[in-house]
């Protein structure tokens, strides 16, 4: 353009047409080849993309094939029947863990029953220490008579069987001495008679 331009003002027109001319086929050409590079770009892009379609064929076909030797190694019954094992070998665990549990839970009870008992008795004597007693003094003073009869409380019982005397059984006579108690047991035998 600044030859053309300094070639007018010089007045060399010949020279100016030829400048113009070249400019214009300069021009072309570089439309052209910007018009090839965008069409190179497009073939690569295509050869991109058959090349992606190429190798998601392959990965179909390998996956494919890897699909159809699993099914055919699939042996459905066989799972069926390693499936139906593990339910039954699972619920037999189950009642077996269940079993254990208990029998765990029943020997701890017992051994917590006992120390319970021992801790009871442990606070009772520390709590009669406090106040001045002993266990055995307690004890000692404990009634062993009647207070009502002044009888002794330890003496032999009578045998009865359950259920009582049937009835027509005569009710057995008053046995002298303990009037009180011989008829507390009367009384035992006619509630258990009913």
């Amino acid at each position: 353009m600044a030859d053309i331009k300094r070639n007018a003002k010089q007045g060399n027109m010949n020279a100016c047409k030829i400048l113009a001319k070249d400019l214009v086929r300069t021009r072309r050409y570089m439309q052209k080849f910007t018009q090839m590079r965008v069409q190179l770009q497009a073939v690569s892009l295509r050869m991109q993309t058959l090349r992606s379609n190429e190798q998601m064929a392959s990965a179909m076909k390998g996956a494919t094939r890897a699909m159809g030797q699993m099914n055919r190694s699939l042996n459905l019954p066989q799972i069926q029947r390693i499936m139906n094992e593990f339910e039954k070998e699972s619920a037999t665990m189950d009642m077996k863990e269940e079993l254990m549990s208990d029998a765990v839970d029943d020997a701890m009870e017992d051994e917590e029953e006992e120390g319970e008992e021992v801790e009871s008795d442990k606070i009772l004597k520390e709590v009669l220490d406090e106040i001045g007693l002993s266990m055995n003094d307690s004890l000692a003073s404990a009634p062993t008579t009647n207070p009502i009869t002044s009888e002794p409380l330890l003496q032999s019982r009578v045998a009865v069987a359950e259920g009582g005397p049937g009835p027509s059984a005569p009710t057995p006579p008053p046995a002298s001495g303990n009037s009180a108690d011989d008829e507390l047991q009367r009384r035992l035998d006619m509630l258990r008679r009913d």
